[in-house]
């Protein structure tokens, strides 16, 4: 059985940089054509697809935020982390981390964190 958790400060600041971290169990992030995700929900909008790092370490990130996403993976820990920089307000969500298996070159999401809140204020 997959577990994603994610952890990270519920707060940050304007301008600074918003990092989270996914522990998986149940799986290994190295799994051969998987992907791992961040996911957001603003209050009131619907999901948004961040990014993604893949089972070799390959990441792929939303045009409209690629600029200021970074993904990364610790493998002898099982965890991939988000980092958003430079966030305003707008950054203000629920995050989600996600995982699945390519399909037809894309990712899936069949496994899924609870989510944390993270608020941007100053």
């Amino acid at each position: 059985q997959v577990q994603l958790q994610e952890s990270g400060p519920g707060l940050v600041k304007p301008s600074q940089t918003l990092s989270l971290t996914c522990t998986v169990s149940g799986g290994s992030i190295t799994t051969n054509y998987y992907t791992w995700s961040w996911i957001r929900q603003p209050p009131g909008r619907g999901l948004e697809w961040i990014g993604y790092i893949d089972y070799s370490g390959s990441t792929s990130s939303s045009p409209s935020l690629k600029s200021r996403t970074a993904i990364a993976r610790d493998t002898s820990k099982n965890q991939f982390i988000l980092q958003l920089s430079s966030v305003t307000p707008e950054d203000t969500a629920v995050y989600y981390c996600a995982g699945g298996g390519l399909i037809v070159d894309r990712p899936s999401f069949a496994f899924w964190g609870q989510g944390t809140q993270v608020t941007v204020s100053s």
